[in-house]
């Protein structure tokens, strides 16, 4: 059950991909479970899965991850929610505050533009000191949620990996 950094490359994996499994794996090793819970939040498992998986393990994997994203998606949804509420007036206040700049900006056109970008840059200040506090919630909630989905969904690409390699040995 080895996986080489060759065998990326023919599976097509982008550049970042190959180089932190170099990183991690060198030219390749054998899999193991404890390897991929090591790096479980490092690699993309979904595209391992399309591209390193036969079908029938990758219908697998595709089940036993779907109870990690429904966690995920719960685990983000009021973090999500909650950044729309505060996006909403933000931006209603943006749009009230730009109006005239950008009506202006269409008579003139290049003229215009300058003025445009002076008159907006204080209400797009507003709206990201507005929506901050909010963003930066949403971004730890996602961080955290998604560090977990990956830590949930790596043992399952490896039981697909395992079951396909078993059977060619």
């Amino acid at each position: 059950m080895k996986l080489t950094v060759d065998d990326l490359k023919k599976a097509r994996a982008c550049k970042d991909q190959v180089d932190l499994f170099r990183e991690h794996f060198g030219d390749g090793g054998t899999v193991t479970l404890a390897k991929v819970r090591k790096v479980a939040a490092l690699f993309n498992w979904d595209w391992a899965a399309e591209h390193l998986l036969s079908p029938k393990s990758r219908a697998e994997y595709q089940r036993a991850k779907a109870p990690a994203l429904a966690e995920y998606e719960r685990a983000t949804a009021s973090a999500w929610a909650e950044y729309q509420r505060a996006t909403v007036a933000a931006w209603a206040e943006y749009g009230r505050a730009t109006v005239a700049a950008l009506a202006e900006y269409k008579r003139a056109t290049a003229p215009a533009s300058a003025e445009y970008n002076r008159a907006t840059a204080s209400a797009w200040a507003e709206y990201d000191r507005a929506i901050a506090p909010v963003v930066a919630k949403y971004e730890r909630a996602l961080t955290s949620a998604w560090a977990e989905y990956e830590r949930a969904i790596a043992p399952a690409w490896f039981a697909g990996w395992k079951a396909d390699h078993a059977r060619k040995a």
